[in-house]
């Protein structure tokens, strides 16, 4: 049989109820593949990762004994192969895509929130939140390169969220108690540099850069709007924008909070989840103010860009969160509303947004869709699925 038989006949054997599982001390024999089609899912009751490839529309392999899933993400290495976890444990993860197992693992804190990849590719940053502060680490073998408690202006201990990377091996990030937003540079070496803003507001709650790695906004969760800095400046400042955008209005109870990493930008426009209100806000990046408010199903967790900019997807918090929308960029509408199925966690465009995964949590399943028919095209059994992160993301800012 040749080569291509071979792993037809490999994936053909992996259906998802009898996939192979590995752990660390278990590795299969690896198998001649490409890694742009490669993704993983997080299984996020189970501390487990469920290895996808993308033209299969099938499932591999699953990964396990990688901790409390519950708020986690995952960054890639710039050559694809390598996957890093952020787990709420505190653990960080190393993976092995080729050969699906972890790599190494290590538990650098108590309570952790997401985490960066440099753009270069040899560090990793993790923000946390017990004991606060961000802690850094070689991309190679985990070892820990530095540490950076966050102790704000007044001089308490701050917990730390919306860690992005900056080009030149920079990192910025949101401290959430303090109301700070500090800029970490690493660019002469393991001792990094820190620039703080100040003013930012009250609770900045998850952050996020734009792709051309100019607008840094942080969420604030207790005050309506949000906090911005424009890194090309030539001196940079903390200012608010969409503020109070609640006003005048009663605030909906939050069941989950909006994240900023899935926010929706194309060309100038950026939408962005209101937090307490069934809306997703338009900003214009070139003036810094508001476009539109779009009335929603929900209140908005993800708004997700199709690649080509021309549509975001859309879905919601509990209770409303069967449904997904999809917002139209020109006109600024909603204009199409489907119900995958019970929570609805998480969606992730292929690199050219031919198809849209989504992952059905209470249905044990992730959709395929195809994004120009608006049908779903395939199903893959996948246990609890949320987070969706394909390998694209590799080569992507802020993401």
């Amino acid at each position: 049989m040749n080569r291509r038989g071979l792993l037809t006949s490999a994936l053909a054997a992996a259906s998802f109820s009898g996939l192979a599982t590995t752990a660390r001390a278990e590795c299969p024999p690896p198998v001649l593949r490409g890694t742009g089609a490669l993704g993983l899912i997080v299984e996020r009751a189970s501390g487990s990762l469920a290895l996808v490839d993308q033209i299969q529309r099938a499932a591999l392999a699953r990964i396990e004994g990688l901790g409390d899933l519950s708020h986690a993400s995952i960054v890639y290495s710039p050559c694809e192969r390598y996957a890093f976890v952020f787990g709420r444990d505190g653990g960080l993860t190393k993976i092995d895509l080729l050969e699906a197992r972890i790599a190494k693992r290590v538990m650098q804190a108590g309570n952790s929130i997401g985490g960066a990849i440099s753009d270069d590719g040899t560090l990793i940053a993790v923000s946390n939140y017990e004991p606060g502060g961000v802690k850094v680490f070689d991309a190679n073998d985990l070892n820990e390169v530095a540490s950076i408690p966050a102790i704000g202006a007044k001089g308490a201990p701050s917990k730390t969220v919306g860690v992005v990377d900056l080009p030149g091996r920079r990192f910025i990030y949101s401290l959430y108690d303090a109301g700070e937003i500090w800029i970490a540079d690493f660019g002469a070496g393991a001792t990094p540099e820190l620039t703080k803003f100040g003013n930012v507001g009250r609770l900045p709650y998850d952050g996020n850069v734009t792709a051309d790695a100019r607008h840094y906004l942080a969420g604030l969760f207790g005050e309506d709007g949000f906090a911005h800095i424009d890194l090309w400046a030539a001196e940079p400042k903390c200012a608010r924008v969409l503020s109070g955008y609640n006003a005048g209005r009663e605030k909906l109870p939050v069941y989950k909070m909006p994240h900023l990493e899935g926010w929706g930008q194309s060309s100038d426009t950026l939408l962005l989840p209101a937090a307490g209100q069934h809306e997703v806000l338009a900003l214009d990046l070139a003036t810094m103010t508001e476009k539109k408010r779009i009335p929603a199903h929900g209140q908005p967790i993800f708004c997700v860009m199709r690649p080509d900019g021309r549509e975001a997807w859309v879905n919601f918090g509990h209770p409303d969160n069967d449904t997904v929308q999809i917002i139209d960029i020109p006109s600024l509408d909603v204009v199409h509303s489907f119900a995958p199925g019970p929570a609805v966690l998480h969606l992730e465009f292929t690199a050219r947004g031919h198809e849209v995964w989504i992952s059905v949590r209470d249905a044990d399943r992730v959709d395929v869709m195809d994004v120009r028919k608006r049908e779903k095209i395939a199903e893959i059994p996948v246990q609890k699925p949320s987070g969706i992160f394909f390998t694209a993301r590799a080569h992507r800012l802020g993401s």
